[in-house]
């Protein structure tokens, strides 16, 4: 599952003992990860960004990103094998850095995750209080990956029957259900095959990687001052493996388990028992609460009350347009982020008592943005489906997630459905890439983790910080907010800051306090998210 609580705002997956050596360094006299060919195209398509540059200027009013905000330009080979034949070209926005010339350090690049995520909006962050020490010393750039928004966009399907609404959703799905969504994700993957063609195998994370490298060639830097959160750390972690030498501060923020067989069949499973989990965080938030939000007194009670605002929404969607698949994708979020916790629990209380008016207003689909939305799941799709093998006996998901249904239903079967068009995928499969960088090549790189974090489980920032030399980890204590870089905990700021000012790392390991509870509000204050 994408990490979409991130797309708009900063702040799929366990420890295993795979002993995998590191990748080799280039000019070792092995071959280099990620086939010599490709490395070859790589070499010449940085080459030449670095002669051609990128050419910035106002932004398109698609982008609504104001001045001082530029954008531009980077093209890149679709195929790094073949460098010379078909290029696309990926959009950049970039905000100057704030300080003085002796104060710049380069350029940052940033990644919200995904994969189908867009980073332009990146540049508007210097203008945050937050970050404005970071943005003295750096440029912010932020781009849209291959496939997503104006970067050679993807589409699997008409966006408006992709989000027609409203769907249903079962935690524990009948026969009948289970047949119809079978031949939903059999259709979808048909629609990628279609629309995208001989394009479609190349839309993956190693290409994302070598992307990156690129785009670092192009903005004219000898090394990559890069920043990934959740998604964003996985193709980070490839760059690493792939360009060691090339890397300069590196923030990995909530963290893929980069292990290869986990990659992604087993790690959607493994997300989908970390959202009980955190699912349950808010129950009892708000059972804590129940003077306020009226739920129930007790997680289970709590369970009960949003159990009937589904059963009464499969009979009549709210506003026509709310079932039970909008308001589980709406709920989701509070597994994502504290934030929506207050927002959550005031439009369920006040549906069950018979105002709908917060509830559709939290999960009615908007119509503006189905384009954007159909475009993000098909980059989600293409990527995941490429990246790595996956069942193709619909015998073994139902095994699978029937199985951890029974102790997670919450989130098991939507991800499930959500992944299931790499069941029928027609496009080359690849193997993963053993994660890993050769130790005297990579500088020190920064990992920051929540322990309770459902989209990227911790347990996936300790396998990260053992396979890179040199890396520490920043944990956050007992909460599970993903991406927790410049949010409301100074202790995880200030190593943030640190790092990218300095190069200077806690050590291996340092811990951070975890942030304060949300706030439980009603009204205008919850719909604001409000957090303590």
């Amino acid at each position: 599952m994408r990490s979409a609580a991130l797309y708009g705002a900063l702040g799929s997956l366990v420890l295993t003992a795979l002993a995998a050596a590191p990748a080799p360094a280039h000019g070792s006299g092995q071959a280099p990860p990620g086939g010599r060919a490709e490395a070859h195209g790589v070499e010449l398509a940085a080459r030449q960004a670095a002669a051609k540059g990128i050419r910035f200027g106002a932004c398109p009013a698609s982008e609504q990103l104001p001045a001082p905000v530029q954008c531009g330009i980077v093209s890149v080979p679709l195929d790094y094998a073949r460098p010379d034949g078909k290029h696309i070209g990926l959009t950049v926005s970039r905000a100057r850095s704030l300080g003085t010339r002796s104060q710049r350090q380069g350029a940052l690049v940033y990644n919200p995750g995904g994969p189908g995520g867009s980073g332009m909006f990146f540049p508007l962050l210097t203008a945050v209080k937050q970050w404005q020490s970071t943005a003295r010393a750096y440029d912010f750039v932020g781009y849209a990956p291959r496939g997503v928004g104006r970067s050679a966009p993807l589409s699997c399907a008409d966006p408006a029957r992709f989000t027609k609404a409203p769907s249903q959703a079962e935690e524990h799905p009948t026969a009948a259900f289970k047949r119809q969504r079978l031949a939903e994700a059999r259709a979808y993957a048909q629609g990628c095959a279609r629309r995208a063609g001989q394009d479609l195998p190349h839309y993956n994370s190693l290409n994302n990687a070598r992307d990156l490298d690129v785009l670092r060639a192009a903005l004219g830097e000898k090394k990559l001052n890069y920043m990934g959160a959740s998604y964003g750390t996985y193709f980070g972690a490839l760059y690493a493996t792939l360009f060691p030498g090339h890397a300069r501060r590196m923030v990995f923020d909530s963290v893929v388990d980069p292990t290869r067989s986990k990659i992604w069949y087993d790690s959607n499973l493994t997300q989908s028992a970390a959202f009980e989990r955190r699912w349950g965080d808010w129950r009892r938030w708000v059972a804590k609460h129940d003077a306020v939000y009226h739920l129930g007194r007790t997680p289970q009670q709590v369970a009960a009350a949003y159990e009937r605002a589904r059963q009464r929404l499969a009979r009549r969607a709210a506003g026509g347009k709310v079932g039970p698949g909008e308001l589980h994708s709406a709920f989701l979020q509070v597994g994502y982020s504290d934030s929506h916790w207050a927002r959550s629990a005031d439009a369920l209380s006040a549906y069950l008592r018979g105002d709908d008016r917060a509830l559709r207003t939290l999960a009615t689909p908007d119509p503006a943005a189905a384009r954007a939305s159909e475009n993000s799941n098909a980059v989600y799709t293409a990527v995941e489906c490429n990246d790595a093998p996956w069942p193709r006996s619909w015998s073994v998901w139902d095994r699978d997630n029937t199985r951890l249904a029974r102790r997670a239903p919450f989130e098991t079967w939507q991800n499930a459905w959500m992944n299931l068009p790499c069941a029928f995928w027609s496009a080359h499969q690849q193997r993963a890439l053993d994660v890993g960088a050769a130790p005297r090549a990579l500088p020190p790189t920064l990992l920051l983790a929540a322990e309770r974090d459902a989209a990227t489980p911790y347990e996936g920032a300790v396998e990260l910080h053992r396979r890179l030399p040199g890396s520490s980890l920043v944990t956050e204590r007992g909460s599970g907010t993903h991406g927790i870089a410049y949010g409301p905990n100074a202790c995880v700021n200030r190593h943030v800051e640190k790092y990218l000012l300095t190069g200077a790392v806690p050590g291996r390991h340092a811990y951070c306090g975890p942030r304060q509870e949300p706030v439980a509000t009603t009204g205008a204050k919850a719909t604001a998210g409000t957090v303590g």
